[in-house]
């Protein structure tokens, strides 16, 4: 259960973090909430990116597989990213609307 309570608080600040400066860098507030999917195809997936661009047909539905197939604490953990890239944009709106102009 600790497992679970500290890579769910990892993952967020991770993906928290990714999304922060990529929102400050490329000024587009929900890039990273939109990417977190095939990020997350990356990471749960088994094939390569050059796999999806040769053999996509088979390179997707491997992914699509082997992501229905996660374990309910697996969805968990990811979906806690997912949060970390949501609430990311959430405080870049907040901050550029209270005046802060990063970069």
């Amino acid at each position: 259960m600790i497992q679970l309570i500290v890579s769910m608080v990892l993952y967020f600040v991770i993906f928290f973090g990714i999304a922060f400066i990529l929102n400050m860098l490329l000024r587009r507030t929900w890039l990273m909430a939109i990417l977190y999917p095939f990020v997350i195809a990356l990471i749960v997936g088994d094939s390569s990116i050059g796999d999806y661009f040769t053999s996509p047909g088979e390179a997707f539905s491997s992914t699509f597989s082997k992501m229905t197939s996660l374990a309910l604490v697996d969805i968990v953990i990811l979906s806690s990213g997912l949060v970390g890239t949501i609430v990311s944009g959430i405080v870049i709106k907040f901050l550029r609307k209270s005046g802060y102009q990063m970069f």
